[in-house]
């Protein structure tokens, strides 16, 4: 199978420490053996208190003139050659069954049999290799009975610990393939070594493998992915998230390597191939049912973009009816907004940040979904890929702004803007103009201030200016968030522009913004098309309460 993530294909399993034969030669364009006391420690401590079959990291070799070339995993291999090399002299037929040798220092295969400490000074190989010798006995001896501690320790290595075996194909370059391995390119993950277990194992291969890349294809697909997992596609493999949620376990950092395999090998082991794969169709098949159905699409993409996973959805789903799935669903959108209608007008960017964004969200996500006869969906690629964030819808102030370069281009914007104000009469607007222009030729902060107080005036309906506080989610939206502070403390018809530009170029623009922005939630005789005035504020209060109806919670239970 491949394993080098270029076509070459080569050998991936696990292997026993003690089922390890034949001679390995380290190449002179590593270094030398590194491993400290904390490192060896570390790995004698973790086998002795693992449970079950226990998986250390890649081994990494190419076959060359009747003998291994190690290309990764030298550090890894010497240490639990010293360690059998000190299990012989407690048990004299118990040796290793492998040999080494490095090429640009070949006392150090002679040293490693005999680590004399009269020696240890000699290099800096030696050093290691006698510290790391040392290491291991003061370990062992460490224990109350030291014999014992070493019969335990073969019997581990011989019956359940394993290193993740990959031979590399003839046509890899070594050089590149230990560079690439070492800066991470070429991970040998739990996925790969899962299809290596269910290939050798599986009564139709050819079926499993042909399976593997169709559903590994679905995965890959933006939309389907961001989805499901709310992220851009990045991964090495995508079916991981159904392997991962078939062996279920800890989660994040707490989660063990290689436990994904380690959990799948064991049930191939039980179950046989064909069971546990089923189980991965299952799922696959589950991921697609979702994505097919309008309704559940868009709800299972607004709690994952909110911060549920695949697998607590699974096991919600699990043994119900899709109507009590879809409730269910409800009841979780429910919580994860936890509002009031009452309470909606209080929600606010200083106060409730992180509540405002998933309530707009929800917004724009159920404005698609509830149109009636319609294909189009809320796109969580988009959303994964963009950032979006709260914004103001009008800005009345650009104290933020701190830089010379930063007030030239609000000032740019805003000039820009100014024709399309049809009540402004053109001396004015020809006097602002050249103001601004002399300005920008010099700017300072002075001139700056006393320039964007006026904008603001003019940019800003007249009722409006008497609001105090322009913080409450009726004067907020989600706008992409890229690092633009400039057009983040622009007023309406500079944003608005903007929007009308970006949707023109194909911009991936949420529904319910561009709603805002074209004014589409105000009545026509009460629309100001160029400011944000309070009765837009109502009307986009209103409709926002409209499209959250479903998901409301009742006044007496309303909280944070």
């Amino acid at each position: 199978m491949s394993a080098a993530g270029d076509g070459a294909v080569g050998v991936l399993e696990p292997r026993l420490v003690g089922d390890i034969t034949g001679h390995f030669s380290v190449p002179g364009y590593q270094r030398g053996y590194r491993w400290g006391r904390h490192e060896v420690a570390h790995l004698l401590r973790d086998i002795e208190q693992s449970n079950g079959s226990y998986f250390l990291q890649p081994v990494v070799v190419k076959r060359h003139d009747g003998h291994w070339e190690l290309v990764d995993g030298q550090q890894r291999l010497t240490t639990l050659y010293l360690v059998l090399q000190y299990i012989q002299e407690h048990l004299p037929t118990q040796s290793a069954k492998y040999t080494m040798e490095y090429e640009t220092r070949p006392a150090s295969a002679a040293y490693l049999d005999d680590t004399t400490e009269a020696l240890h000074h000699d290099n800096i190989d030696f050093f290691h290799i006698w510290q790391a010798g040392q290491c291991i006995r003061e370990w062992f001896e460490g224990h109350d009975d030291s014999l014992q501690a070493a019969i335990d320790f073969r019997t581990a290595l011989t019956k359940r610990v394993y290193v993740i075996w990959y031979e590399a194909p003839d046509e890899l370059d070594s050089r590149t393939l230990f560079t690439r391995l070492n800066v991470g390119r070429i991970p040998l993950t739990d996925a790969e070594l899962v299809k290596a277990v269910l290939l050798s194992k599986a009564e139709r291969p050819l079926e499993v493998a042909a399976q593997w890349d169709s559903i590994e294809r679905d995965l890959r697909a933006p939309e389907v992915w961001s989805f499901v997992t709310g992220r851009v596609g990045r991964e090495a493999t995508h079916i991981s998230l159904l392997l991962d949620t078939a062996a279920g376990g800890p989660v994040g950092t707490a989660r063990p390597l290689f436990h994904t395999f380690e959990t799948l090998r064991q049930r191939i082991d039980q179950t046989g191939a064909e069971a546990v794969w089923d189980e991965v169709i299952d799922l696959h098949s589950l991921v697609q049912g979702w994505f097919d159905d309008r309704d559940l699409f868009h709800k299972i993409g607004y709690l994952v973009a909110t911060g549920s996973s695949f697998r607590e959805l699974v096991l919600a789903a699990k043994g119900i009816t899709r109507t009590s799935f879809e409730q269910t669903l409800d009841d979780r959108i429910r919580d994860r907004i936890n509002v009031s209608r009452s309470s909606l007008a209080d929600l606010g960017y200083e106060t409730h940040y992180a509540k405002c964004e998933r309530v707009l969200l929800l917004m724009n996500v159920e404005t698609v979904r509830r149109r009636q006869h319609s294909t189009e969906r809320y796109s969580y690629a988009a959303h994964a890929q963009s950032g979006w964030s709260l914004e103001h819808i009008n800005a009345q102030s650009a104290e933020t702004l701190s830089r010379a370069e930063q007030w030239t281009e609000w000032l740019r914007l805003h000039r820009d803007a100014l024709d399309a104000l049809p009540d402004l009469d053109a001396s004015t607007r020809n006097d602002l103009v050249d103001r601004i222009n002399v300005a920008m030729s010099d700017i300072s902060e002075t001139k700056f201030r006393g320039l964007e107080q006026e904008v603001v005036s003019i940019f800003t309906a007249a009722d409006l200016m008497a609001e105090d506080d322009v913080h409450f989610i009726t004067n907020l939206a989600l706008l992409a968030g890229a690092d633009n502070s400039v057009l983040s403390n622009a007023c309406f018809e500079v944003k608005r522009q903007n929007i009308i530009r970006l949707d023109r170029n194909g911009s991936f623009i949420p529904a319910a913004t561009r709603n805002v922005f074209l004014k589409y939630y105000t009545e026509a005789g009460a629309q100001q098309i160029h400011f944000w005035s309070p009765q837009d504020r109502t009307a986009y209060l209103d409709a926002l309460a409209d499209s959250l109806d479903p998901y409301l919670i009742a006044e007496a239970d309303d909280g944070e």
